[in-house]
């Protein structure tokens, strides 16, 4: 592997790592503060011990999250400094926003949140509650901005002197429709991802825990408010994907011919559900199952619609920007693809079985359905992978679409052996991460309910506080 190569593993590692905690953290910071609404409403010390007992949940997922996000800072002046250098005068403001305003807000009433039970007024640490989850999706809103801007640049113009990209409509930068569909994308991984989450540990707790504690009803009343919330994520995501797969084909359309290993235009077009071969040109494809016209609609949202192939296409973008290659991997593209959409609708399917027994009164003891929905948390980290692989790998040879290609990115100073170094800590590094980060998790997940003290943290008849400073 050459020094580019070794640098888009690199990148790759550690975005899809930190992308595992991104939406664990927005889903279970919607879902707490969801949660902490019922106690506000209700008042029970059981709904108190559920918001406490997933707000631990919670919290180690943002710390593991900020840690591998510093972490993956740093390889844009390591790795890929050109890069830096050409988008800097673009990227420069949302992400100072995501920066001094969504980062700052989230951990300051995290913070707040935390500390803030039997002390701050009960209206207050709600509200404490939902800026959390509001902060954990804007830093997300910022970030996407900045990638959808990498696959449809828009608001910007080239300085002559420099050549890199400049800034001209911070408007145009958040009204990108890739932007738009992207983001309410990943909102809902996030909500898959939160459900799932609350999902997996109630049916565990239902299994192993709830019948000996006397917590049944409270971890019914969870597994039911995860599978809400995983169904309605998952329903509204083929509806959003879809718009967003639309968006593509107008804006990124060697993505989707890609995503289909479509080589020659056609019209309508049908959606392979498996296909053997077909990775290159010259490589005729064995298609075993066949959709007619589903490729057109999925593309272009009409049932006898044209969809470009990757030969005329490639032959198109050597006319307007030179010679090279400007397919993307093929087969990364087409599996990534699938694994997304299959897995998606079996965890619809799932969700449905779930609903059904929930009707029945059966939710809590269907051993089958709870021992299965205990490892449901896979599915959204196997869905959210490939999803940014179909992204990122369909994009190549691009790092901006259009304007800058991967290679041209890359630092000039360097060599391969530092990469390989690099990336030797950086595994190492992730790897301990995310070790410790399971062990935590489970051990939190496999604890019974935390008990609520007898007292208040402040009794009224105590004592006023000596202050330390007066004047």
């Amino acid at each position: 592997m050459d020094q580019l190569d070794l640098a888009r593993l690199q990148f790759a590692t550690t975005s899809v790592y930190h992308f595992f905690f991104v939406p664990i953290t927005m889903g279970m910071a919607i879902l707490v503060a969801v949660l902490h609404t019922r106690w506000f409403r209700r008042g029970t010390p059981e709904l108190k011990r559920v918001l406490r007992f997933f707000g631990g949940l919670m919290l180690i997922s943002i710390s593991v999250g900020v840690v591998t996000g510093l972490v993956q800072e740093f390889q844009f002046g390591l790795n890929w400094s050109a890069y830096s250098r050409f988008v800097g005068d673009v990227f420069g403001a949302p992400l100072a926003m995501e920066g001094l305003a969504a980062f700052f807000l989230e951990s300051t009433f995290l913070g707040l949140w935390l500390f803030g039970f039997n002390v701050l007024p009960r209206r207050v640490h709600l509200l404490t509650a939902w800026m959390v989850a509001l902060g954990a999706c804007l830093s997300a809103l910022f970030i996407i901005a900045a990638n959808s801007w990498m696959q449809n640049p828009r608001g910007y113009t080239i300085n002559p002197d420099t050549g890199r990209a400049q800034l001209t409509s911070i408007g145009d930068v958040f009204t990108n429709p890739v932007f738009i569909w992207g983001y309410l994308h990943v909102l809902l991984v996030a909500l898959i991802f939160g459900g799932g989450m609350l999902l997996a540990v109630s049916a565990w707790q239902l299994r192993r825990r709830a019948t000996t504690d006397g917590t049944v009803a409270e971890f019914t009343g969870t597994a039911k408010l995860g599978l809400t919330a995983l169904l309605i994520g998952t329903v509204l995501q083929f509806h959003v994907g879809g718009q967003l797969g639309i968006n593509e084909t107008s804006y990124q359309p060697m993505k989707i011919a890609a995503a289909e290993a479509n080589w020659q235009t056609c019209q309508p077009c049908s959606f392979s559900m498996l296909q053997i071969g077909g990775w290159t040109a010259d490589d005729p494809p064995t298609k075993i199952i066949e959709i007619p016209h589903l490729l057109s609609l999925l593309a272009t949202g009409t049932w006898n619609g044209e969809v470009q192939g990757l030969t005329p296409l490639n032959e198109q973008y050597q006319q307007q920007y030179g010679p090279g290659e400007y397919v993307p991997n093929v087969f990364i593209q087409y599996w990534s693809m699938r694994v997304m959409a299959y897995l998606a609708t079996l965890v619809a399917l799932f969700g449905v079985w779930g609903i059904w027994l929930w009707w029945r009164k059966k939710l809590a003891t269907a051993r089958v359905f709870l021992w299965i929905a205990s490892w449901i948390m896979i599915t959204p980290f196997l869905m959210s992978t490939a999803g940014w692989f179909l992204t990122e790998s369909g994009r190549q040879p691009w790092v901006v679409q259009g304007l800058m290609l991967t290679k041209d990115g890359l630092s000039g100073s360097g060599s391969a052996g530092q990469i390989v170094v690099s990336l030797s800590i950086v595994v190492v590094l992730y790897t301990t991460i995310g070790v410790i980060a399971a062990i935590l998790m489970l051990r939190h997940a496999r604890q019974p309910l935390p008990a609520e003290p007898l007292t208040p943290d402040r009794p009224a008849d105590a004592a006023e506080p000596t202050p330390s400073l007066t004047y």
